[in-house]
Protein backbone atom coordinates (compact mmCIF):
# COMPACT_ATOMS: atom_id res chain seq x y z
CA UNK A 1 0.00 0.00 0.00
CA UNK A 2 1.06 3.60 -0.59
CA UNK A 3 3.26 5.26 2.32
CA UNK A 4 0.98 7.30 4.88
CA UNK A 5 -1.87 6.76 6.94
CA UNK A 6 -4.80 6.70 4.44
CA UNK A 7 -5.68 3.95 1.66
CA UNK A 8 -6.20 5.22 -1.55
CA UNK A 9 -8.69 4.35 -4.24
CA UNK A 10 -9.48 5.09 -7.98
CA UNK A 11 -12.91 6.14 -7.76
CA UNK A 12 -13.14 7.54 -11.35
CA UNK A 13 -12.00 6.68 -15.15
CA UNK A 14 -12.87 8.06 -18.47
CA UNK A 15 -11.50 8.34 -21.79
CA UNK A 16 -12.41 11.15 -24.78
CA UNK A 17 -13.34 10.68 -28.04
CA UNK A 18 -10.52 8.49 -29.41
CA UNK A 19 -9.78 7.14 -32.75
CA UNK A 20 -10.15 9.65 -35.22
CA UNK A 21 -10.94 12.95 -33.78
CA UNK A 22 -10.74 15.77 -36.56
CA UNK A 23 -12.86 18.11 -34.97
CA UNK A 24 -11.30 18.71 -31.08
CA UNK A 25 -7.85 20.09 -30.37
CA UNK A 26 -5.82 18.21 -27.57
CA UNK A 27 -6.98 20.72 -24.57
CA UNK A 28 -10.68 19.68 -25.57
CA UNK A 29 -9.73 16.32 -25.39
CA UNK A 30 -8.28 16.62 -21.94
CA UNK A 31 -11.82 18.24 -20.71
CA UNK A 32 -13.67 16.00 -22.14
CA UNK A 33 -11.83 13.06 -20.43
CA UNK A 34 -11.60 14.65 -17.18
CA UNK A 35 -15.53 15.96 -17.00
CA UNK A 36 -16.30 12.00 -17.87
CA UNK A 37 -14.10 10.90 -15.12
CA UNK A 38 -15.49 13.41 -12.49
CA UNK A 39 -19.11 12.04 -13.64
CA UNK A 40 -18.14 8.38 -13.24
CA UNK A 41 -17.03 9.00 -9.86
CA UNK A 42 -19.84 11.35 -8.75
CA UNK A 43 -17.93 14.14 -7.36
CA UNK A 44 -17.88 17.95 -8.42
CA UNK A 45 -15.07 19.75 -9.65
CA UNK A 46 -14.75 21.83 -6.32
CA UNK A 47 -13.50 18.40 -4.57
CA UNK A 48 -10.46 17.96 -6.53
CA UNK A 49 -7.23 19.46 -5.09
CA UNK A 50 -5.01 17.46 -7.24
CA UNK A 51 -3.76 17.88 -11.00
CA UNK A 52 -1.17 15.93 -12.68
CA UNK A 53 -0.49 16.12 -16.55
CA UNK A 54 2.53 16.10 -19.23
CA UNK A 55 2.87 16.27 -22.95
CA UNK A 56 0.97 19.71 -23.46
CA UNK A 57 1.41 23.45 -23.48
CA UNK A 58 4.62 25.47 -21.93
CA UNK A 59 4.07 25.52 -18.20
CA UNK A 60 2.40 21.70 -18.08
CA UNK A 61 -0.10 21.14 -16.09
CA UNK A 62 -0.21 25.10 -15.14
CA UNK A 63 -2.08 25.45 -18.72
CA UNK A 64 -4.31 22.18 -18.46
CA UNK A 65 -5.42 23.42 -15.21
CA UNK A 66 -6.69 26.73 -16.12
CA UNK A 67 -8.58 25.16 -18.98
CA UNK A 68 -10.01 22.86 -16.94
CA UNK A 69 -10.99 25.46 -14.48
CA UNK A 70 -9.19 24.00 -11.40
CA UNK A 71 -6.58 25.88 -9.02
CA UNK A 72 -4.90 22.55 -7.18
CA UNK A 73 -2.64 22.78 -4.11
CA UNK A 74 -0.75 19.73 -5.23
CA UNK A 75 0.92 19.43 -8.91
CA UNK A 76 2.62 17.03 -10.84
CA UNK A 77 4.05 17.60 -14.16
CA UNK A 78 6.67 14.27 -14.24
CA UNK A 79 7.71 13.46 -17.76
CA UNK A 80 8.95 10.23 -18.40
CA UNK A 81 7.55 9.25 -21.72
CA UNK A 82 4.73 6.69 -21.64
CA UNK A 83 5.62 5.54 -17.92
CA UNK A 84 4.79 9.10 -17.04
CA UNK A 85 1.12 8.36 -15.81
CA UNK A 86 2.05 4.99 -13.07
CA UNK A 87 4.88 7.37 -11.69
CA UNK A 88 2.39 10.29 -11.53
CA UNK A 89 -0.13 7.57 -10.30
CA UNK A 90 2.43 6.52 -7.63
CA UNK A 91 3.26 10.25 -6.53
CA UNK A 92 -0.50 11.01 -6.39
CA UNK A 93 -0.95 8.42 -4.21
CA UNK A 94 1.61 8.90 -1.59
CA UNK A 95 1.09 12.55 -1.58
CA UNK A 96 -3.13 11.45 -0.52
CA UNK A 97 -1.76 8.66 1.99
CA UNK A 98 0.01 11.69 3.09
CA UNK A 99 -2.55 13.79 3.60
CA UNK A 100 -1.28 16.67 1.22
CA UNK A 101 -4.27 16.31 -1.17
CA UNK A 102 -7.44 14.55 -0.95
CA UNK A 103 -8.68 14.09 -4.63
CA UNK A 104 -5.88 14.43 -7.76
CA UNK A 105 -7.36 14.02 -11.36
CA UNK A 106 -4.51 12.77 -13.62
CA UNK A 107 -5.25 13.73 -17.56
CA UNK A 108 -4.16 13.88 -20.48
CA UNK A 109 -5.13 13.99 -24.24
CA UNK A 110 -3.58 14.57 -28.01
CA UNK A 111 -4.37 14.68 -31.61
CA UNK A 112 -1.43 13.33 -32.61
CA UNK A 113 -3.15 11.54 -35.36
CA UNK A 114 -5.09 14.73 -36.50
CA UNK A 115 -1.96 16.76 -36.79
CA UNK A 116 -0.02 14.88 -38.86
CA UNK A 117 -3.03 14.66 -41.39
CA UNK A 118 -3.45 18.25 -41.06
CA UNK A 119 0.55 19.15 -41.32
CA UNK A 120 0.90 20.44 -38.05
CA UNK A 121 3.87 17.97 -37.65
CA UNK A 122 5.35 15.35 -39.48
CA UNK A 123 5.74 11.64 -38.53
CA UNK A 124 9.35 11.75 -37.16
CA UNK A 125 9.58 11.57 -33.39
CA UNK A 126 13.04 13.66 -31.96
CA UNK A 127 14.16 13.99 -28.95
CA UNK A 128 16.81 16.47 -29.61
CA UNK A 129 20.35 15.98 -29.87
CA UNK A 130 21.28 17.56 -27.28
CA UNK A 131 23.28 16.38 -23.86
CA UNK A 132 24.23 12.49 -23.81
CA UNK A 133 21.62 12.23 -27.24
CA UNK A 134 24.24 14.14 -29.22
CA UNK A 135 26.77 10.77 -28.87
CA UNK A 136 23.93 8.74 -30.64
CA UNK A 137 22.00 11.40 -33.27
CA UNK A 138 24.68 11.01 -35.55
CA UNK A 139 24.06 7.65 -36.16
CA UNK A 140 20.57 7.76 -37.36
CA UNK A 141 19.20 6.09 -34.16
CA UNK A 142 15.06 6.73 -34.67
CA UNK A 143 12.89 5.76 -31.44
CA UNK A 144 11.65 2.52 -33.51
CA UNK A 145 15.05 1.45 -34.65
CA UNK A 146 16.01 1.25 -31.10
CA UNK A 147 13.45 -0.74 -29.39
CA UNK A 148 14.11 -2.69 -32.83
CA UNK A 149 17.48 -3.00 -31.50
CA UNK A 150 16.25 -4.31 -28.71
CA UNK A 151 14.36 -6.85 -29.39
CA UNK A 152 16.59 -8.20 -31.83
CA UNK A 153 19.67 -9.03 -29.11
CA UNK A 154 16.65 -11.05 -27.18
CA UNK A 155 16.29 -13.21 -30.24
CA UNK A 156 20.46 -13.57 -30.55
CA UNK A 157 20.25 -14.26 -26.40
CA UNK A 158 17.37 -16.49 -26.02
CA UNK A 159 16.34 -17.84 -29.21
CA UNK A 160 13.10 -15.35 -29.35
CA UNK A 161 11.64 -15.93 -32.74
CA UNK A 162 9.81 -13.05 -34.92
CA UNK A 163 6.79 -15.78 -34.91
CA UNK A 164 6.16 -15.33 -31.47
CA UNK A 165 6.44 -11.94 -31.25
CA UNK A 166 4.06 -11.41 -34.24
CA UNK A 167 1.71 -13.57 -31.48
CA UNK A 168 1.66 -10.87 -29.29
CA UNK A 169 0.37 -8.42 -32.27
CA UNK A 170 -2.45 -11.20 -33.19
CA UNK A 171 -3.67 -11.48 -29.48
CA UNK A 172 -3.91 -8.07 -29.52
CA UNK A 173 -6.13 -7.70 -31.85
CA UNK A 174 -8.23 -10.63 -31.03
CA UNK A 175 -8.94 -8.24 -27.56
CA UNK A 176 -9.45 -5.22 -29.65
CA UNK A 177 -12.13 -7.39 -31.55
CA UNK A 178 -13.83 -7.41 -28.40
CA UNK A 179 -13.82 -3.87 -27.79
CA UNK A 180 -16.41 -1.50 -29.89
CA UNK A 181 -13.87 1.43 -29.03
CA UNK A 182 -11.20 0.02 -30.87
CA UNK A 183 -9.62 1.45 -33.72
CA UNK A 184 -8.99 -1.94 -35.36
CA UNK A 185 -10.85 -4.93 -34.43
CA UNK A 186 -10.25 -7.16 -37.53
CA UNK A 187 -8.91 -10.46 -36.99
CA UNK A 188 -4.67 -11.17 -38.36
CA UNK A 189 -2.50 -14.01 -38.66
CA UNK A 190 1.17 -14.36 -37.55
CA UNK A 191 1.36 -14.63 -41.12
CA UNK A 192 -0.52 -11.23 -41.85
CA UNK A 193 2.29 -9.64 -39.25
CA UNK A 194 5.40 -11.28 -40.82
CA UNK A 195 4.13 -9.98 -44.56
CA UNK A 196 3.77 -6.60 -44.09
CA UNK A 197 6.44 -3.41 -44.79
CA UNK A 198 9.21 -3.69 -42.85
CA UNK A 199 9.89 -0.37 -40.40
CA UNK A 200 12.72 -1.38 -38.23
CA UNK A 201 14.10 -4.98 -38.54
CA UNK A 202 12.55 -6.99 -37.14
CA UNK A 203 9.63 -4.94 -36.64
CA UNK A 204 7.01 -4.72 -39.45
CA UNK A 205 4.09 -2.64 -39.46
CA UNK A 206 1.57 -4.55 -37.17
CA UNK A 207 4.77 -5.03 -34.76
CA UNK A 208 4.18 -1.51 -33.88
CA UNK A 209 1.61 0.47 -32.28
CA UNK A 210 -0.92 2.46 -34.54
CA UNK A 211 -1.18 6.55 -34.34
CA UNK A 212 -4.46 7.55 -33.38
CA UNK A 213 -6.45 10.36 -31.58
CA UNK A 214 -7.65 10.60 -27.75
CA UNK A 215 -7.16 11.70 -24.12
CA UNK A 216 -8.00 9.73 -20.80
CA UNK A 217 -8.14 10.97 -17.13
CA UNK A 218 -8.14 9.01 -13.61
CA UNK A 219 -9.13 10.47 -10.50
CA UNK A 220 -7.64 9.30 -7.06
CA UNK A 221 -9.34 9.87 -3.89
CA UNK A 222 -8.52 9.27 -0.15
CA UNK A 223 -10.34 6.19 1.34
CA UNK A 224 -13.33 9.02 3.28
CA UNK A 225 -14.19 9.89 -0.17
CA UNK A 226 -14.87 6.39 -1.19
CA UNK A 227 -18.80 6.95 0.54
CA UNK A 228 -19.42 10.36 -1.31
CA UNK A 229 -18.32 8.11 -4.82
CA UNK A 230 -21.04 6.14 -7.47
CA UNK A 231 -19.01 3.56 -8.25
CA UNK A 232 -16.85 0.88 -5.94
CA UNK A 233 -13.44 1.71 -4.66
CA UNK A 234 -10.52 0.01 -6.55
CA UNK A 235 -7.77 0.43 -4.40
CA UNK A 236 -4.25 1.61 -4.45
CA UNK A 237 -2.27 -1.64 -3.38
CA UNK A 238 1.39 -0.83 -4.50
CA UNK A 239 3.70 0.64 -6.79
CA UNK A 240 6.80 1.44 -8.28
CA UNK A 241 9.12 3.22 -10.83
CA UNK A 242 12.72 3.42 -11.75
CA UNK A 243 14.87 5.01 -14.35
CA UNK A 244 17.34 2.82 -16.47
CA UNK A 245 19.13 4.77 -18.81
CA UNK A 246 19.29 7.83 -21.50
CA UNK A 247 21.43 6.39 -24.13
CA UNK A 248 21.59 3.14 -25.53
CA UNK A 249 25.17 2.60 -24.95
CA UNK A 250 24.34 3.16 -20.69
CA UNK A 251 21.61 0.57 -21.18
CA UNK A 252 23.70 -2.54 -19.35
CA UNK A 253 21.36 -5.08 -21.39
CA UNK A 254 19.13 -4.73 -23.75
CA UNK A 255 17.08 -7.79 -22.69
CA UNK A 256 15.90 -6.21 -19.15
CA UNK A 257 13.47 -3.49 -18.84
CA UNK A 258 13.41 -1.04 -16.30
CA UNK A 259 9.74 -3.07 -15.17
CA UNK A 260 11.87 -5.49 -13.46
CA UNK A 261 12.48 -3.01 -10.85
CA UNK A 262 9.44 -1.05 -10.99
CA UNK A 263 7.18 -4.65 -10.68
CA UNK A 264 9.42 -6.03 -7.92
CA UNK A 265 8.85 -2.76 -6.07
CA UNK A 266 5.36 -3.22 -6.83
CA UNK A 267 4.64 -6.18 -6.07
CA UNK A 268 6.56 -6.29 -3.05
CA UNK A 269 4.24 -3.15 -1.41
CA UNK A 270 1.36 -4.12 -2.20
CA UNK A 271 1.99 -7.39 -0.35
CA UNK A 272 1.12 -9.91 -3.65
CA UNK A 273 3.18 -11.80 -5.92
CA UNK A 274 2.64 -12.12 -9.99
CA UNK A 275 1.01 -15.54 -9.99
CA UNK A 276 -1.59 -13.80 -8.01
CA UNK A 277 -2.48 -11.27 -10.69
CA UNK A 278 -5.54 -12.34 -12.70
CA UNK A 279 -4.71 -9.62 -15.67
CA UNK A 280 -2.37 -7.27 -16.61
CA UNK A 281 -1.98 -3.83 -19.16
CA UNK A 282 1.20 -3.17 -20.52
CA UNK A 283 2.96 -0.75 -22.02
CA UNK A 284 2.80 -2.07 -26.02
CA UNK A 285 3.98 0.31 -28.05
CA UNK A 286 5.86 -2.70 -30.41
CA UNK A 287 5.34 -6.14 -29.74
CA UNK A 288 8.12 -6.96 -27.81
CA UNK A 289 7.55 -4.42 -25.20
CA UNK A 290 4.57 -7.19 -24.02
CA UNK A 291 6.88 -9.70 -24.20
CA UNK A 292 9.85 -8.36 -22.22
CA UNK A 293 7.82 -6.67 -19.76
CA UNK A 294 5.86 -10.78 -18.87
CA UNK A 295 9.35 -11.53 -18.41
CA UNK A 296 10.42 -8.77 -15.69
CA UNK A 297 7.46 -8.50 -13.98
CA UNK A 298 8.08 -12.22 -12.78
CA UNK A 299 5.45 -14.01 -14.87
CA UNK A 300 7.67 -15.95 -15.99
CA UNK A 301 11.81 -16.30 -16.52
CA UNK A 302 14.03 -14.05 -18.44
CA UNK A 303 14.25 -15.49 -22.11
CA UNK A 304 10.94 -17.79 -21.91
CA UNK A 305 8.65 -14.79 -23.06
CA UNK A 306 8.67 -16.14 -26.30
CA UNK A 307 6.99 -19.49 -25.41
CA UNK A 308 5.28 -17.79 -22.73
CA UNK A 309 2.73 -15.59 -25.24
CA UNK A 310 2.11 -18.60 -27.24
CA UNK A 311 -1.26 -20.58 -27.41
CA UNK A 312 -3.76 -17.49 -26.71
CA UNK A 313 -2.22 -16.85 -23.53
CA UNK A 314 -2.73 -13.10 -23.48
CA UNK A 315 -5.95 -13.77 -25.02
CA UNK A 316 -9.52 -12.56 -22.52
CA UNK A 317 -10.85 -15.00 -24.55
CA UNK A 318 -9.19 -18.55 -22.80
CA UNK A 319 -6.33 -16.84 -22.02
CA UNK A 320 -4.93 -17.43 -18.17
CA UNK A 321 -3.49 -14.62 -18.37
CA UNK A 322 -5.29 -11.63 -20.25
CA UNK A 323 -3.08 -8.52 -21.25
CA UNK A 324 -4.01 -5.41 -22.89
CA UNK A 325 -7.79 -6.07 -22.57
CA UNK A 326 -8.95 -3.86 -24.54
CA UNK A 327 -6.93 -3.95 -27.65
CA UNK A 328 -3.61 -2.32 -26.19
CA UNK A 329 -1.36 0.43 -28.36
CA UNK A 330 -1.39 -2.59 -31.33
CA UNK A 331 -5.07 -2.16 -31.73
CA UNK A 332 -6.96 0.28 -29.75
CA UNK A 333 -5.63 3.57 -29.56
CA UNK A 334 -2.40 5.08 -29.05
CA UNK A 335 -2.40 8.98 -29.07
CA UNK A 336 1.25 8.84 -27.18
CA UNK A 337 1.95 8.52 -23.74
CA UNK A 338 -0.37 5.60 -23.31
CA UNK A 339 0.15 5.08 -19.83
CA UNK A 340 -3.26 6.64 -18.43
CA UNK A 341 -5.38 4.31 -20.80
CA UNK A 342 -3.66 1.55 -19.25
CA UNK A 343 -5.25 2.68 -15.56
CA UNK A 344 -7.94 3.00 -17.34
CA UNK A 345 -9.00 -0.12 -18.43
CA UNK A 346 -7.50 -1.87 -15.40
CA UNK A 347 -10.16 0.14 -13.31
CA UNK A 348 -13.29 -0.90 -15.68
CA UNK A 349 -12.07 -4.73 -15.43
CA UNK A 350 -11.56 -4.57 -12.09
CA UNK A 351 -15.43 -2.97 -11.65
CA UNK A 352 -16.86 -5.88 -14.23
CA UNK A 353 -17.76 -2.86 -16.91
CA UNK A 354 -16.10 -4.50 -19.83
CA UNK A 355 -18.72 -6.05 -21.31
CA UNK A 356 -17.63 -8.26 -23.98
CA UNK A 357 -14.11 -8.32 -23.05
CA UNK A 358 -14.68 -8.75 -19.49
CA UNK A 359 -11.82 -11.11 -17.57
CA UNK A 360 -13.75 -13.98 -15.75
CA UNK A 361 -12.13 -16.12 -13.61
CA UNK A 362 -12.22 -19.75 -12.97
CA UNK A 363 -15.36 -22.26 -13.75
CA UNK A 364 -17.16 -19.73 -11.24
CA UNK A 365 -16.65 -17.13 -13.85
CA UNK A 366 -15.91 -14.91 -11.06
CA UNK A 367 -14.70 -10.70 -11.82
CA UNK A 368 -11.00 -10.04 -11.54
CA UNK A 369 -9.68 -9.03 -7.89
CA UNK A 370 -6.01 -7.81 -8.63
CA UNK A 371 -4.25 -6.76 -11.71
CA UNK A 372 -0.93 -4.54 -12.90
CA UNK A 373 -0.48 -1.21 -14.93
CA UNK A 374 3.00 -1.15 -16.30
CA UNK A 375 4.02 1.47 -18.31
CA UNK A 376 7.40 2.10 -20.30
CA UNK A 377 8.58 5.33 -21.26
CA UNK A 378 11.46 6.39 -24.25
CA UNK A 379 13.05 3.24 -25.38
CA UNK A 380 13.09 1.49 -22.30
CA UNK A 381 14.15 4.35 -20.10
CA UNK A 382 11.82 4.57 -17.67
CA UNK A 383 8.86 2.21 -16.02
CA UNK A 384 6.41 2.92 -13.81
CA UNK A 385 4.08 0.20 -12.25
CA UNK A 386 0.77 0.26 -9.98
CA UNK A 387 -0.84 -2.35 -8.40
CA UNK A 388 -4.65 -2.66 -8.18
CA UNK A 389 -6.91 -4.29 -6.56
CA UNK A 390 -10.74 -4.54 -5.53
Amino acid sequence: MASGTRKVAVVGVALSDCGRVDDLTAYALHAQAARRALADAGLGRDRVDGFASAGLGTLAPVEVAEYLGLRPTWVDSTSVGGSTWEVMAAHAADAIAAGHANAVLLAYGSTARADIKAGRRTGNLSFGAGGPLQFEVPYGHTLIAKYAMAARRHMVEHGTTVEQLAEVAVQARANAGLNPEAMFRSPITVDDVLSGPMIADPFTKLHCCLRSDGGAAVLLAAEEYVRDCRTEPVWVLGTGEHVSHGAMSQWPDFTVSPAAVSGRLAFERAGVRPAEIDFAEIYDAFTYMTLVTLEDLGFCGKGEGGAFVGKGRLEVTGGDLPVNTDGGGLSAQHPGMRGLFLLVEAVRQLRGEAGARQVRKGREGRLPRLAVASGTGGWFCSAGTVVLGR
